[in-house]
């Protein structure tokens, strides 16, 4: 897409945001099934953006519930568009890595959020190419978001994307993105991405490093979407004597939990829409997304996920109903704290049927 270029003698604010609650259904929940599921809140968000002189703002404020992290920002940037294919950010904004905006279709994305390589932010500047037949990103990353400024603090949990935590921190993070598009109209997207950062342990004051690749295709096609997408990572913590450098600790939504520092991820989601006149119903996007890592360590068990649903949109309320299906899945039956890490040999496939219902303005 062309960038605008925006110069204005008055300010402009545009202010938008969201309502969601949800309902849930999940297998390895004896109580929850007796009871025929549970429905709630699920977050309330506000969205400002804003330019003037040539300078746009972006910001996304999310609030959920006590238990999964409360209040925190999704992302918040500064921009200058030098022309319409150049654009600078600089802040709280998504690292460009993968498939973007989402390596996914449905509310619960796929497996590489779960490791911060889907829709992740960290701090930092980044430069936006949008060509005719390339776009390209090139970023620099001080570090992720950091809401504990003490001199030995962990990264708080309460974040919307998963970041490295407990005795680690990233720093010092570059990331390269190049997509190439072909086809009528692009409809086709070829590309690579790379990231290499700094590891800091908070314990031995040493630097390790982490770094990952990932090639990716997208092609959308008529009412058609499929998206497939390879990644290899690798992390490399200066841990303190007797910790493992096999695990590391990743955090988001108020709680950590352990992830296999070395790992394979294959992905593949497809989606079609079909256009309906029910009312204010206008669209049903079905679709089924599907994740596997391939962890590196000896007798660490793979974690799977598969999810099938369908978006239904109405107006300005957008409905999820998914089935998502998980094995070693923290989110998705397990033990929560090592299905990503060591994961249980013995596990089960475990299941959730979720219906997410928002209101967007």
């Amino acid at each position: 897409m062309a960038f605008p270029i925006m110069a204005q003698d008055k300010p402009e604010l545009n202010i938008g945001g969201a309502l969601r609650f949800n309902y849930n259904l999940s297998s390895w929940k004896e109580g929850q099934k007796k009871r025929g599921g549970d429905f709630g809140y699920d977050l309330f968000r506000i969205n400002a953006k804003g330019a003037y002189k040539g300078i746009s703002m972006n910001a996304e404020y999310r609030l959920y519930s006590q238990d999964f992290g409360g209040g925190m920002l999704k992302q918040g940037w500064l921009g200058y568009n030098f022309n319409e294919k150049d654009q600078i950010q600089v802040g709280l904004t998504q690292v460009p890595f993968g498939i973007q905006q989402y390596n996914s279709n449905n509310w619960f994305f796929n497996l590489t959020y779960y490791v911060g390589l889907e829709d992740d932010h960290d701090m930092g500047v980044k430069y936006m190419h949008t060509g005719e037949k390339f776009d390209y990103q090139l970023a620099f990353f001080k570090n992720a978001e950091e809401l504990r400024f003490g001199n030995n603090s962990e990264n708080s949990p309460n974040r919307y994307s998963y970041d490295i935590a407990g005795r680690n921190k990233e720093v010092n993070q570059f990331n390269g993105k190049i997509s190439y598009k072909f086809g009528k109209e692009s409809a086709s997207r070829l590309g690579v991405s790379v990231e290499y950062g700094g590891l800091y342990n908070l314990d031995t004051e040493e630097m390790g490093d982490h770094a990952a690749f990932a090639a990716h295709y997208e092609i959308t096609k008529g009412k058609w979407n499929g998206k497939a997408q390879f990644i290899t990572s690798s992390i490399n913590p200066e841990n303190a004597n007797g910790e493992s450098k096999d695990v590391v600790t990743m955090a988001a939504y108020g709680a950590p939990y352990e992830v296999a520092a070395d790992f394979n991820m294959y992905s593949l989601g497809i989606s079609r829409n079909v256009p309906v006149e029910w009312g204010p119903v206008s669209n049903l996007q079905f679709y089924n997304d599907f994740g596997y890592m391939q962890k590196k360590a000896s007798g660490f068990t793979d974690s799977y996920m598969n999810v099938t649903g369908v978006l239904i949109s109405a107006g300005s309320v957008y409905t999820y109903i998914d089935y998502a299906a998980g094995y070693n899945h923290s989110w998705l039956g397990g033990n929560f704290v090592d299905d990503f890490s060591k994961g249980n040999p013995d596990a089960k496939w475990e299941a959730r049927f979720n219906i997410n219902i928002g209101y967007y303005f």
